[in-house]
């Protein structure tokens, strides 16, 4: 069976070295520095980026910039593709060309293997900007899904005091069982001044201008959602440190990463009956 990996970040380099290190021949462009475009296109199983577009139609790929849909239309209706993060429009286009298009991102056991690294991540770069202990310190964690979860329990395993805000009912219902401190996400408003750090986990905007002014100068905020739900350049104008840290599984821990990814691919060429 021959691989394809086209596009990714360190993520995908791990994937590549596994896949050849299990004994498998895989052509690769636009990743670690690789750029066998044909072969890779023309592969049985082509294997696209976590997530597949930098923004729009662009693929998130080193090298010139190529777009998702010339690329769906190169490709053949026997092959297997997977890719990550998927977007409603090139689902639709690959359905429109027939294509056998599977988004490994929306696979449960990845899911989750990513959100506990990039809950580890999280607390990685708050211990790296926080000017204090995280002992004692008071945590805001927007959103309770995946990662809000993981990393409420991580930022209270070290001593901070965790206050997980949400919307829904049942996510807010889930966090007093868990032992936190709860908010409504969209009340937040007169509470935010003790705050030590902010993070969002939320893929839309949630925290802008009117609730960063209430937060302490030194506060540190930080965003790990795919969108920003943090306003940055609000954050900057007020003088707050606010880092947009995204993807940090790939930056941070890509073996665990990738390894990851390789397993997921392997469940799924088996489920699609391909003999590996």
């Amino acid at each position: 069976m021959l691989f394809g990996i086209i596009g990714g970040d360190r993520r995908q380099e791990e994937l590549l070295a596994l896949l050849r290190r299990d004994g498998y021949t895989v052509a690769a462009c636009g990743v670690a520095g690789e750029m066998d475009w044909d072969a890779a296109v023309a592969a049985e199983v082509v294997i696209l980026p976590l997530p597949l577009c930098k923004e729009g139609d662009t693929l998130n790929i080193e090298g010139p910039r190529r777009g998702a849909g010339a690329l769906f239309r190169q490709l053949r209706r026997d092959q297997l593709i997977l890719a990550g993060q998927v977007k409603p429009a090139q689902a639709a286009l690959a359905a429109e060309l027939d294509l056998k298009l599977v988004d490994y991102f929306r696979r449960e056991e990845l899911t989750v293997a990513n959100a506990a690294a990039t809950a580890e991540g999280t607390v990685q770069v708050i211990l790296e900007r926080l000017e204090r202990s995280l002992l004692g310190s008071r945590c805001l964690v927007l959103g309770f899904g995946r990662i809000g979860k993981l990393l409420c329990h991580r930022l209270t395993a070290m001593g901070a005091h965790v206050t997980a805000a949400a919307r829904r009912p049942e996510s807010l219902a889930w966090a007093r069982a868990y032992g936190y401190e709860t908010a409504d996400i969209g009340r937040l408003e007169g509470n935010l001044g003790a705050f030590d750090v902010v993070v969002n986990t939320v893929p839309e905007p949630v925290f802008g201008a009117d609730r960063l002014r209430e937060l302490k100068p030194k506060c540190l905020c930080v965003d790990v959602a795919s969108v920003q739900g943090i306003d940055l350049s609000a954050a900057e104008a007020l003088g707050l440190e606010c880092i947009w840290a995204r993807g940090l599984p790939g930056k941070l821990m890509p073996k665990t990463a990738g390894a990851v990814i390789r397993d997921t691919v392997y469940t799924i060429i088996k489920e699609q009956g391909v003999i590996l």
